[in-house]
């Protein structure tokens, strides 16, 4: 069974590079259409059913503003 994640990402500290969007493999997140304080479009989920906590877009990342959680028993 393929491992099921979750994300959480900071709007406010995200400045809207996009690279986590490009990395992720089954596509959970996309920009928000709403900017943050500093007017940037941050990314957001919205397919997190998909997820399966790889990692790859807290690695790739560069204001470390993702976090990635494992589901148990998922």
């Amino acid at each position: 069974m393929a491992k099921r994640g979750t994300i959480e990402i900071d709007r406010e500290l995200c400045k809207g590079c996009l690279l986590c969007i490009r990395a992720c493999p089954t596509k959970v997140m996309e920009a928000d259409t709403q900017p943050n304080a500093s007017g940037s479009y941050p990314a957001k989920p919205v397919n997190m059913e998909k997820c399966i906590a790889c990692g790859n877009c807290y690695e790739v990342c560069p204001d470390v503003c993702i976090r990635v959680f494992e589901l148990e028993g998922a």
